[in-house]
């Protein structure tokens, strides 16, 4: 029952000006409004199972390569929210069923000064409750770089910045009509899936400053941020710069926002290095972590996040996990 394809036609838009005349396209319009009222009525007699909706949603979240990209952060008031993403708004929507959303171009105009325009709506529409949200925006046919701006023409370009805007209209669309609680349980769902995945190898660490670096982000300004060198990062901080980074990937927020304009890291409370675990408190746990990891509950990594939750683990103590899952696969072979 799902269309998450852009371009979905809305019923409630009127024809672009130089279409109402033209009876081929009211002929479309009509086809088209005549295949939405079916699958309304589909809906109505097909209601969605919501508890078999929630399952699908959650289990969605638990795939790593999804929850990387789920979650967002933001400033405000001096605090840091998390949120859902575009791709997570997009994944609760498909599996809500009876669930209709994305955006179409109204149509396009020439402004004062010369340069092209597209009046583009982006909605989400319930179908089953009628429950529908919109919004109205304008997209300049314009790009910034930092020689100057020029106005583009080509269809594909036009197409990729119309679509580029219309994203987190559409997610706020998404979430106005989605319950909110369905949403909060899908942010948690993701917090775990993250917190089971945190890598903190070598190759980690490089692929995630290489992807920074493409948004204008040095590594400095990384160590700036979490006040350490990036070889010795924790898990928990993964975690925090995967949300920065798909802020500022989604254009929620901008480098400078996180980093600051000369590499000077903004901290908060929340922030602040939790206290160093005791070898005592470590040593005492160590057996019990090696039995999870060698009965395969559990990975080396897993265990990590799940400890720097509590307290900062030392270097040797997260080589000492290393090694028992070293071990444990030694064993095995």
């Amino acid at each position: 029952m799902n269309q998450p394809a852009t371009n979905v036609v809305n019923p409630f838009g009127a024809l672009a000006p130089n279409s109402q005349n033209s009876a081929l396209a009211a002929a479309d319009e009509a086809k088209q409004i005549a295949e939405i009222q079916g699958r309304m009525v589909i809906a109505k007699k097909f209601p969605r199972d919501q508890i078999r909706c929630a399952d699908r949603i959650l289990q969605a979240c638990t795939r790593k390569s999804l929850a990387e990209a789920a979650l967002y952060s933001y400033s405000r008031g001096g605090s840091d929210i998390t949120g859902p993403s575009i791709r997570l708004a997009e994944t609760i929507a498909q599996g809500w069923e009876n669930f209709d959303f994305g955006f179409r171009e109204m149509g396009r105009g020439i402004s004062g000064d010369g340069v092209g325009y597209s009046d583009v709506e982006a909605f989400a529409w319930d179908m089953e409750t009628n429950t529908r949200r919109s919004t109205s925006f304008r997209v300049r046919h314009w790009r910034d770089t930092k020689q100057g701006g020029y106005a583009i023409k080509e269809e594909r370009d036009i197409y990729e910045l119309v679509a580029n805007q219309a994203q987190r209209r559409v997610r706020a669309c998404i979430l106005s009509v989605i319950p909110g609680d369905m949403v909060e349980a899908a942010q948690n769902a993701c917090e775990v899936t993250l917190q089971s995945h945190a890598d903190t190898s070598p190759d980690a660490i490089k692929k995630m400053v290489d992807k920074f670096a493409k948004l204008g982000v040095t590594k400095d300004q990384i160590e700036a941020r979490i006040q350490r060198r990036v070889e010795s990062i924790r898990p928990a901080q993964i975690l925090d710069l995967r949300k920065v980074y798909n802020s500022i990937n989604d254009g929620m927020s901008s480098p400078a926002d996180w980093f600051g304009g000369s590499g000077t890291a903004r901290r908060t409370e929340s922030e602040q290095p939790l206290p160093p675990m005791p070898d005592e408190d470590f040593a005492a746990q160590l057996d019990d972590l090696a039995a999870v990891i060698e009965s395969g509950r559990q990975d080396a990594n897993a265990v990590i996040a799940m400890l720097s939750t509590r307290a900062t683990l030392s270097d040797e103590q997260i080589a000492q996990i290393r090694d028992v899952e070293a071990a444990a696969k030694d064993a095995n072979q």
